[in-house]
């Protein structure tokens, strides 16, 4: 099964560039199909192959030489690998399939934040739907609906706090910021209280130290705007995944 994600994971990753490129720019997603866009020319479909077809082209367009970027190989190979590890953790059940499609919208809107400083509507919305979806078709499958509840509560008040800093301090914090905490906040309550509070306070930290990090190479400075749904998205993926053993660990530390 792990296998199985991982390599569909490859596929969806190589739909994610085009994702990336095209949704923030209110282009196609299946109209033209994959091109070159030094020449135009459609790539042919054994030149789309993840990975596969970037190494044996040497990283360059078959038809006039121009060069490809290596985000598109790194992008499928992440896109692999978290949809098998996802797999991993969710197992074999009604929820892996919402699970994966959450996966995706992270990489996804990590990178378009990263690229455009933006979070579009269409994705964190949808990703919030599908998230809820998923939590309660696994309630009524597994009798979770404690559970669920708690996913509802958690993602509304982590939105909650991000649309207060964004109408507070609208130059460090976006409504899109807000928009995406619903289905992070959501994703880790529905592990546990835990997860949420250390991956709410985690994204903080996580931009503070970047941020620090930046202005000390000379790559930032002190008025400097930073995308923060990347810093969102990587402490709820690590908050979901060991959230409630930091919180443990922590409370633990304290008695």
């Amino acid at each position: 099964m792990v296998v199985i994600a991982g390599l569909f994971g490859l596929l969806i990753g190589s739909f994610l560039n085009v994702v990336v490129w095209r949704l923030p720019r209110s282009e196609s997603l299946s109209h033209p199909g994959s091109h070159c866009p030094v020449c135009n020319h459609p790539i042919r479909p054994y030149d789309n192959i993840p990975v596969v077809s970037w190494l044996v082209l040497r990283g360059r367009c078959r038809d006039c030489g121009a060069r490809i970027s290596a985000r598109y190989p790194l992008v499928e190979a992440a896109t692999g690998l978290l949809f098998g590890l996802t797999a991993w953790w969710v197992g074999l059940s009604v929820l892996l399939p919402f699970a994966l499609w959450f996966m995706a919208a992270c990489i996804a809107l990590f990178l378009i934040d990263l690229e455009v400083k933006r979070l579009p509507n269409t994705l964190t919305l949808s990703t919030y739907l599908v998230a809820l979806a998923g939590f309660t078709l696994t309630a009524a499958v597994e009798d979770s609906w404690s559970a669920l509840v708690r996913a509802l509560i958690g993602g509304l008040a982590l939105a909650l706090v991000y649309a207060l800093l964004a109408a507070l301090f609208p130059r460090g914090m976006g409504w899109g910021d807000a928009k995406l905490a619903l289905s992070l906040g959501s994703a880790m309550s529905w592990v546990g209280w835990g997860p949420l509070i250390v991956g709410g306070f985690g994204a903080f930290v996580l931009g503070a130290v970047f941020g620090v990090a930046a202005i000390v190479a000379g790559r930032a400075g002190r008025k400097s705007a930073l995308p923060f749904g990347p810093f969102m998205i990587v402490a709820a993926l690590l908050a979901i995944g060991w959230g409630q053993w930091i919180a443990d660990w922590y409370t633990d530390s304290l008695i």
